[in-house]
């Protein structure tokens, strides 16, 4: 192995351990992402559900405007 590469590598597993050992002694608490994570993902996905389903049901959007198969030409006058 080249002695660049053997050293960059070296330097890398360095780092990792160095990551490794620090995160393992490192007392995590909770985020805000942690506690309440899942709620608001729910409460938006409630929030989501109800909105569209009063538009699909109660706003009065008529659905399906095209005109194919609706409407027949009128006869040519000539």
């Amino acid at each position: 192995m080249f002695p660049v590469a053997r050293a960059a590598l070296s330097l890398a597993a360095r780092r990792v351990q160095h990551t490794a050992v620090r995160q393992a002694h490192h007392k995590h608490e909770p985020n805000f992402h942690d506690k309440y994570g899942n709620l608001v993902l729910l409460g938006g996905a409630a929030v989501f559900a109800t909105v569209w389903g009063y538009v699909f049901t109660q706003a009065g959007v008529e659905w399906g405007l095209s005109p194919v198969g609706r409407i027949t030409p009128k006869e040519w006058r000539e």
